[in-house]
């Protein structure tokens, strides 16, 4: 119980999500090519998604956090608490085909947005995974969009 009030206090501050925002995705997007698909340590399950650009079309890659919903994963666009929804998630929603790696595996999928009743399955595994998710939607002031990535 310590450990996840402590990960939500800290991981769910404004200044962790600056820093972090700016840090982490690069450096988690060279450690996962590095290591061939593996995390660091015994840290949350990450993938690398790739979009297409709406505006430039040219792919974009961003580390998520994901959980496994049977054969598909999920990920939730919290943008870090911030008010606006991620890019990655307005490119989905513009062209839902994009490219998934999680482990070792690179593969073609589609987004769809999870229905509510998705949402409130998924919403609390997404907090289990990382505490912070909690923060990031209180302060956030939208709904946090939920992906469901499907192999094409």
């Amino acid at each position: 119980m310590f450990a996840k009030d402590l990960a939500e206090k800290i991981g769910g501050s404004r200044l962790f999500a600056t820093v972090a925002s700016k840090v982490a995705p690069p450096v988690d997007r060279a450690l996962y090519r590095w290591l061939g698909g593996r995390t660091l340590g015994a840290g949350p399950p990450t993938l690398l998604l790739t979009t297409v650009g709406r505006r430039t079309g040219r792919q974009r890659t961003v580390p998520l956090l994901y959980v496994r919903d049977g054969e598909r994963l999920a990920v939730a666009a919290s943008n870090w608490g911030r008010e606006r929804h991620p890019e990655w998630s307005e490119n989905l929603l513009s062209n839902p085909l994009a490219w998934v790696q999680a482990g070792h595996t690179r593969r073609r999928c589609r987004a769809r947005l999870a229905t509510s009743r998705e949402r409130e399955r998924l919403w609390p595994r997404f907090i289990e995974l990382w505490p912070a998710y909690e923060s990031y939607r209180r302060r956030c002031g939208r709904e946090i969009r939920i992906f469901l990535l499907e192999d094409v």
